[in-house]
Order: structure tokens, then C-alpha cells, then sequence
């Protein structure tokens, strides 16, 4: 058994972490439009939206438990891993979706060679899944993948935009 994977929270701006990797928080067609998503086009430059348009006419909508990855234009990180975590809804199973698309996040980190990920609050904005639920869920499948693969990352960061989200993911890796 090698290093662990740090699991860490910071509060800030997801798209100023220093790491190899961020995760955006998608749609299947990969338009970044809103959220965290129009958050790292911003930063990042057109150049994203450009190389996620190429992606999806590859290869057609990102599929649940799948991930995507851009270049980061001319943000600090290598890397956008982009994945679509669930729309909350009654009678799915929410859970499993979330946990994979973290699990699809990290799977994309490793093989793209990064060993830095900062992750945000996947589904908790216009997907609607309650920030309170989501969160444990979150870092529960994060830990489950570092265990499984304890020498492939050296930190997955999660960054809370402000102190309530922050906190949420704190108390999740108490």
C-alpha cells in the first residue's frame, strides 16, 4: 500500500484551483451554458466549448457514468473533466447516478495521467439534487475510488463556492 489519496474541502473559486484536473458539472450535450459550467467557460476561453462541441460529434451526448475530457483553455489546471451527474428526480436511483458520475470523473483523472482533481458539488444546482443529500454521496464515492486505487491520485480536492457548501463537504469527510 502506497500514499492515500488526500481528500480535501477548500472553499473558493472552482475554476482558480491549482490541480491538474477540474470536474465541471455538465449536460450531455456538453453546452456550457450555466452554472459551474459557464463559471469554467469564462475563465477557461471559448476553447472548451470548442473542444466539448468536437467531443459530442464524436462521439453523441455524454452518457451517465461516463466523463469527457477538454483541455482547460487558459485556466491553470491540464484538464476539464466533464460529467453529467443526475436531474433529482422521484422513482431513479439519484444516488447511484451521482456515485457514478464521480466515480467517472476520477476514472477519467487517472488515465489522462493527472494526480489533482478539484471537484465541485455535482447535480446540486439546475439538476436540483438537495445539496445536503448530494454531498455525502459525493465523497462517499470519492473515497470508495481512492480506496480502490490508492496510488493514482494524490488529492481530490472538493471546493464548496461558498462557506455552507464548504462546510457540507467538511463535515462529509468527518
Amino acid at each position: 500500500m502506497g500514499h492515500s489519496t488526500r481528500l480535501t474541502a477548500r472553499q473558493g473559486d472552482l475554476t482558480a484551483q491549482e490541480v491538474d484536473a477540474i470536474v465541471n458539472a455538465a449536460n450531455e450535450q456538453l453546452q456550457h451554458g450555466g452554472g459551474v459550467a459557464a463559471a469554467i467557460v469564462r475563465a477557461g476561453g471559448a476553447s472548451i466549448q470548442e473542444e466539448s462541441n468536437a467531443w459530442v460529434s464524436e462521439n453523441g451526448p455524454v452518457r451517465p457514468g461516463e466523463a469527457a475530457l477538454t483541455g482547460a483553455g487558459a485556466l491553470s489546471a491540464r484538464w476539464v473533466i466533464h460529467v453529467v451527474g443526475p436531474r433529482h428526480a422521484q422513482g431513479q436511483d439519484n444516488k447511484g447516478r451521482l456515485a457514478e458520475a464521480v466515480t467517472a470523473a476520477l476514472d477519467a483523472a487517472a488515465a489522462a495521467g493527472a494526480s489533482s482533481v478539484a471537484m465541485p458539488a455535482i447535480s446540486t444546482g439546475i439538476f436540483g439534487y438537495p445539496p445536503d443529500e448530494a454531498v455525502p454521496v459525493i465523497v462517499a464515492a470519492a473515497r470508495r475510488w481512492a480506496d480502490e486505487h490508492p496510488d493514482e491520485l494524490q488529492e481530490v480536492r472538493f471546493v464548496g463556492y461558498d462557506e455552507t457548501m464548504t462546510d457540507r463537504f467538511r463535515l462529509a469527510l468527518d
